[in-house]
């Protein structure tokens, strides 16, 4: 499903802030990535975007090179990702329950095919008593558990989530973090960015990837 081999990443003529990272996401998998402040967590996963390019290496997803992708092919391939962004990029002038809706509206499913989809998900991340507000009055937790619904709602091949828990008291993140083991158990292959020990050990059969000094240990 993702495969990096060799991927190096340095912004202009300095040194390489990412070196030699090779790794393999298998489908149906979970993998926490770990790793110090500043580490690259983020970075890495812009490279698996492909909003970010290696200057070195490379990196396959989905059996296709990235290196070698027109623009409607890399547009294809990030409609089967989910991604949860810290900072969450929900769209001020839509309600909540349009905000989550809104993948399934772009790939042109009629509401009435998804309404009870989406509002069982805001259900189960504590969102179903605010689908009218608009972001602006959402607290930051609140607009987190609303990025992480809109990642799950089009049922993705491959999640990517930037520290999905970072905002979250406790119970709520050990919470969400069922959601996305049963997600996972699905089909759909999991990669959380997170520093949080204690939500990593709530889930020992995940993998963790760390990240430390721009190179990448992996702990089965």
């Amino acid at each position: 499903m993702l495969s990096f081999a060799d991927v190096g990443l340095r912004y202009g003529t300095g040194n390489e802030i990412l070196s030699d990272l090779s790794f393999t996401v298998e489908p149906r998998s979970f993998q926490f990535l770990t790793g110090p402040s500043g580490a690259g967590k983020t970075t890495l996963l812009k490279l698996v975007l492909m909003s970010l390019k290696p200057t070195r290496g490379r990196i396959t997803l989905f059996g296709q090179d990235a290196a070698t992708l027109g623009k409607d092919e890399v547009t294809d391939i990030r409609r089967r990702i989910g991604v949860v962004f810290q900072d969450f990029r929900l769209l001020d002038h839509l309600s909540l329950y349009e905000n989550v809706a809104l993948p399934l509206r772009v790939i042109g499913r009629e509401e009435a095919s998804y309404r009870a989809e989406v509002l069982e998900l805001l259900r189960w991340v504590g969102l179903d008593n605010r689908i009218t507000a608009l972001p602006t009055v959402l607290s930051g937790g609140e607009k987190q558990r609303a990025a992480i619904a809109r990642a799950l709602i089009v049922r993705p091949e491959l999640l990517l989530a930037d520290e999905p828990t970072g905002n979250l008291d406790p119970t709520l993140a050990r919470r969400l973090l069922r959601l996305f083991i049963e997600l996972h158990k699905s089909g759909t292959s999991v990669v959380i960015a997170t520093h949080d020990l204690a939500l990593m050990d709530q889930y020992e059969a995940a993998r963790r990837l760390v990240l430390a000094d721009g190179r990448l240990h992996v702990f089965e």
